[in-house]
């Protein structure tokens, strides 16, 4: 659910210079010492980490500039990766799913796990076979989220909404917006058909292939974060299929209209984990980052950024939210919820590139 890439999320604040001082009656002057240069780390992240009002705590409480690049999609990250030099990162906040990926390539360094909150990390979304191998840490989750059915409940049936079905129906042809990314979607489009997403082989694309290209045509766009949540807030659509909390918590205070829902059918979840880089030579203060990420402070703020809500990994971070935005997040629901869920589908690189080719296929159809 990630936005275009960007070399600077945000200004950086810069350090106010020392003035000379000027001793009036004896014409002194007295020349400040050198200020020490400010330590710098490094981040790859998702737009979510970029917001300011995250940063800035973390930055001034360490005497810290903390350099953000966003990327989008795992594979982004590790072609950046691939062609930067070791050292060069800190940090990397990357998908929960592909946690794995990043330890075969041995990018990601083992971080103590008593340094971390496992503990209050709601169980569901501590994802161990992910974020550890062979008993040891290399990363931790820090937020997650819905990959389901967004919709205005001023012009839809809120109760159709609860069954995904509805969505290939004649009734709410050309109200639809797609969300652009084939894993979350192969993977809801899956679940309608009674599949599990785990489970998913090259037997069941056919099935799913015709169920997309069904959609599609009921559809009015298949577009990206952006065109969507603006095509369902401006009322260009009325519904955002594979949208969630993420896409309309945020604007709820201005648009209250908006809603998500949890289908019967269930929907897919998406996780999201941080770790320390391997060749990072700031390993300490980069686990000290990680470590304010997942502090309930950190979880309340990231939990709500300016770039995307979504749910804090850490059920203690609700001690630092609003009541109003534990509503929009859907708090006292997570149970359910985190029952009814799957995580997106995990395919080996041939099946992989089946389903990318797959949905290719139905957008250029």
């Amino acid at each position: 659910m990630m936005i275009d890439i960007t070399e600077g999320a945000f200004a950086r604040r810069l350090l106010a210079s020392a003035a000379i001082l000027a001793l009036g009656a004896a014409t002194i002057t007295i020349t400040p010492a050198p200020v020490l240069a400010q330590e710098e780390l490094n981040a790859l992240v998702w737009c979510d980490h970029t917001d300011p009002a995250l940063i800035e705590p973390f930055e001034q409480a360490n005497n810290v500039k903390v350099n953000l690049k966003e990327y989008e999609g795992t594979g982004a990250g590790l072609s950046i990766i691939d062609q930067s030099r070791p050292g060069d990162w800190d940090v990397l906040v990357i998908d929960g799913v592909d946690v794995q990926r990043a330890v075969d390539k041995g990018i990601l360094a083992e971080m103590p796990a008593d340094a971390l909150p496992n503990a209050d990390i709601f169980p569901e979304v501590r994802m161990e076979p992910n974020n550890t191998r062979d008993g040891k840490t290399y990363a931790v989750t820090e937020k997650f989220g819905y990959n389901t059915v967004s919709y205005d409940k001023t012009k839809v049936d809120p109760a159709d909404m609860k069954d995904m079905s509805k969505l290939w129906s004649d009734k709410y042809k050309g109200r639809i917006a797609v969300y652009d990314y084939y894993l979350p979607m192969i993977g809801l489009t899956g679940i309608d058909l009674g599949k599990a997403t785990a489970s998913l082989t090259e037997a069941d694309l056919p099935a799913i292939k015709d169920k997309l290209f069904a959609l599609k045509a009921n559809a009015k766009q298949v577009s990206d974060v952006v065109s969507s949540q603006t095509a369902l807030a401006t009322g260009e659509v009325d519904i955002v299929f594979g949208g969630g909390e993420w896409l309309t918590a945020g604007l709820v205070k201005d648009k209250p209209n908006l809603e998500w829902v949890i289908p019967e059918q269930g929907a897919v979840r998406w996780a999201q984990s941080i770790g320390v880089m391997k060749d990072s030579t700031k390993k300490d203060l980069a686990l000290k980052f990680v470590q304010y990420i997942v502090s309930p402070e950190g979880q309340a703020r990231l939990a709500t950024s300016s770039c995307y809500w979504a749910m804090p990994a850490n059920a203690k971070a609700g001690e630092k939210l609003s009541a109003e935005q534990k509503t929009a997040l859907r708090w006292d629901e997570q149970a359910d919820y985190l029952k009814r869920t799957q995580l997106y589908p995990i395919p080996s690189a041939e099946l992989d590139a089946k389903m990318q080719d797959a949905w290719t296929e139905m957008l250029q159809n």
